[in-house]
């Protein structure tokens, strides 16, 4: 026991010092306005470099601090929330591999070193999904997996492309990619490669089944690493996907997967699912001020957004820890009596997430709704922006009511007890980077100041639609409305409750048809003629033979006898047939 507490206590502190390292080298290259390009020569025969580059600027030192700061934090909530688990060693290794390949991706001017650290990610993803071994894991590790190979293809093809170039550094050829036939081609790649990673629609459904995962990794994968590798992948590339037909169509894919996922967070009760949901409609957020082309919106959103989603599913995993591992919501009820810190926690980051002035998430998300009024965007895009940011605000307060409001239920009298001080020393450091970390960003990123100048209706439009959406979430999470009305409609809630049927597409739909074909082949042909003639019947012409040889070699006198006569008769025969 004493060398999984060490390792724990190790790795935090290794990634603790890390960032704050980072934050310091970030805030000397911001003000300096520096960027560092190294190239590390591995291997040089004759005319053949094998080259490792890495780019420092304050991006990704910034990315890093981000990354290593919450992954220390998880590590050390890990200690006491994995106290119980056998393995704790292998699970911390596991976790510090999926750091690492994300640090990988982060640091990549090149594009076959993105890709070590990108396929890092999908595989560690893996062994981390699964890590809790049953079927439900083990169908949602390779919903996830196979689902992420769709965007390794992509970059594959990337890699293959730009062999065009003579280097795969991608960050020398973007304004030479822009002139030619390539600037369609791998931007669309990259695009399509960055939608799986980021669960854009149709590619949605492997992340709320990656909730298989222990409650640490989710709050790892749905901050800061996994699920915002193809948002920053992006970024990266955005100056060559700028104005492109691709940037049009993410833009409503992304839309759309905010929306769908905001519905289907207001209809799901596996509080974890709720979580997932929301990180999904965020991810959507992202990528659509992206496609706008606000690269530095969208990447100053990540960052506000990684903070209190992991301190978001911190408190759920505790709250789940303390429920005696029950997840539903409609369980759980009065815990801000019980657990004042967590219900603390949880509140503080559940408001950053809607938005709330002056908390992290207000400063990205309010700035990035004003762009959007201040820009010649249609209805659509307008409509989806500001009702996908009222169902935020509505499955946030109807989450909250579930859990905090409404009167104790079965689970919630039984289950409780005294909050965990180790869990709850590695929320306190997320819930202060929950508070301030928007405004600290805010003054980095953007050195100037900016002053958005919008009619009096469009710049209360928020408040508007927060307003309208607490409304709703308080009456939904009361039970006043909805409940019976929504009954009657079975088929049409089934519809938002599933994600629009997507796992149903992700699954049985592409898979349902190639199976049914497959069992009658193996019917007919493997386990129906092939077998009688080949398998089967070889084995049986074998086993005749080989009982006749048996009894020939046992030198029994009439066997002799007989075989002997037998050899007459057919010399007799011979030499009948001869004359």
């Amino acid at each position: 026991m004493k060398s999984m507490n060490s390792i724990c206590f190790i790795s935090f502190i290794f990634l603790f010092l890390f960032s704050m390292m980072n934050m310091f080298f970030m805030i000397y290259f911001s003000m300096n306005n520096m960027v560092l390009f190294l190239e590390w020569e591995i291997i040089s025969f004759n005319s053949m470099n094998i080259v490792f580059s890495v780019l420092i600027d304050w991006m990704s030192l910034v990315f890093m601090m981000f990354v290593s700061m919450i992954s220390s934090s998880v590590i050390f909530y890990s200690k006491s929330y994995m106290s119980s688990e056998l393995n704790l060693n292998r699970f911390i290794l596991l976790v510090l591999m999926f750091v690492f390949s994300m640090m990988l991706l982060i640091i990549s001017p090149n594009i076959i070193s993105i890709f070590l650290g990108w396929d890092g990610l999908g595989l560690v993803s893996y062994c981390l999904v699964i890590y809790y071994q049953n079927i439900k894991s083990y169908n949602a590790g390779m919903l996830t997996v196979m689902s992420n190979r769709i965007g390794d293809v992509m970059l594959l093809m990337v890699i293959a492309w730009m062999m065009n170039y003579g280097s795969w550094n991608y960050i020398f050829y973007m304004e030479l990619m822009k002139e030619d036939f390539s600037m369609q081609v791998i931007s669309g790649l990259i695009i399509l490669g960055a939608m799986t990673k980021s669960a854009q629609i149709p590619f949605s459904s492997w992340l709320p089944a990656a909730m298989a995962a222990p409650t640490p990794v989710s709050a790892l994968v749905h901050s800061s690493t996994l699920v915002t590798a193809g948002v920053y992948l992006l970024i990266r590339f955005s100056n060559l996907l700028e104005g492109t037909e691709f940037m049009k169509m993410l833009m409503l894919i992304s839309g759309l997967t905010m929306f769908m996922a905001g519905i289907s967070a207001n209809y799901e009760f596996d509080l974890k699912k709720i979580i997932a949901l929301s990180t999904l409609s965020q991810l959507g957020l992202m990528m659509s001020i992206l496609s706008m082309g606000y690269s530095d919106l969208a990447f100053f959103h990540l960052l506000t957004h990684a903070m209190f989603k992991a301190l978001l599913f911190m408190c759920a995993g505790m709250i789940i820890h303390m429920m005696n591992d029950n997840q539903d919501i409609r369980y759980m009820g009065g815990m801000s009596l019980y657990i004042p810190m967590t219900s603390l926690c949880m509140n503080i980051s559940n408001l950053a997430l809607c938005g709330i002035p002056f908390l992290a998430g207000f400063y990205s998300k309010d700035l990035i709704l004003e762009m959007v009024s201040m820009s010649n965007m249609n209805m659509l895009i307008f409509f989806l922006y500001y009702f996908s940011t009222g169902l935020t605000m509505f499955y946030t307060i109807r989450m909250l009511m579930y859990l905090m409001v409404n009167e104790f239920n079965l689970m919630s009298i039984y289950c409780l007890y005294d909050e965990d001080y180790t869990m709850l020393k590695s929320m306190i450091m997320l819930l202060l980077m929950s508070v301030m970390s928007g405004s600290f960003l805010s003054w980095m990123i953007f050195s100037y100041p900016y002053m958005i100048y919008l009619p009096l209706n469009l710049k209360i439009m928020v408040i508007y639609v927060y307003n309208s959406g607490l409304l709703l979430g308080y009456l939904l999470g009361y039970k006043f409305m909805f409940c019976k009305q929504f009954l009657y409609y079975y088929t049409f809630s089934s519809l938002f409750s599933d994600m629009w049927f997507m796992p149903n597409y992700s699954t049985y739909g592409l898979n349902m048809n190639v199976l049914n074909l497959v069992k009658k082949l193996v019917m007919n042909i493997d386990l129906g003629w092939s077998e009688l003639y080949w398998g089967q019947g070889m084995f049986m012409i074998l086993k005749k033979y080989s009982i006749i040889f048996y009894i020939i070699q046992m030198n029994n006198f009439k066997i002799y006898l007989y075989s002997f006569v037998l050899w007459m008769l057919f010399l007799m025969m011979y030499m009948f047939m001869m004359i």
